[in-house]
């Protein structure tokens, strides 16, 4: 039995199946290009409007590959007076391979002096990861800091 596809449809399902092989290709391709040659890999930055300076401290002061851990996030504003009260998000992934954090860490308490809990921070695999955090605080204002990870 045969089947006569119309040609409309024939060129949809070519076109469909050209953009997948040219998303594939590129994909493939950021997946063994390296990353930036110029990345500061420093744990403690000035925030992207200069509001804030903060410090990221693992546990253990190593990052483990494959493992749920916490982190310390040391803040304070560029003036260099503890940050207490702020809302603080984390995100984060890889930028070469164009995906996210396997896990969802948030700042779980303040531990007083600009010192703040981050837990549930995993990194699955080896390679350039990038941790950013949106602070937001009541008379300094929001600002980013981006954090770069080479596991």
């Amino acid at each position: 039995m045969r089947f006569d596809i119309p040609s409309r449809s024939r060129r949809a399902f070519v076109s469909t199946l050209a953009a997948v092989a040219i998303t594939t290709l590129l994909t493939g391709c950021m997946l063994f290009a390296k990353p930036p040659q110029d990345l500061d890999y420093s744990r403690t930055r000035l925030s992207e409007g200069g509001r804030y300076r903060a410090t990221i401290r693992p546990q253990g002061d190593t990052i483990p590959q494959g493992r749920l851990h916490r982190w310390t996030l040391q803040l304070e504003t560029a003036a260099g007076a503890p940050v207490e009260r702020a809302t603080i998000t984390v995100d984060g992934g890889m930028p070469q391979h164009g995906h996210g954090l396997p896990t969802k860490p948030r700042v779980t308490r303040h531990l007083g002096n600009g010192e703040h809990a981050v837990e549930g921070m995993k990194f699955n695999m080896g390679g350039w990861w990038v941790v950013k955090f949106r602070v937001a605080a009541e008379g300094t204002g929001s600002d980013s800091l981006v954090f770069n990870l080479k596991l």
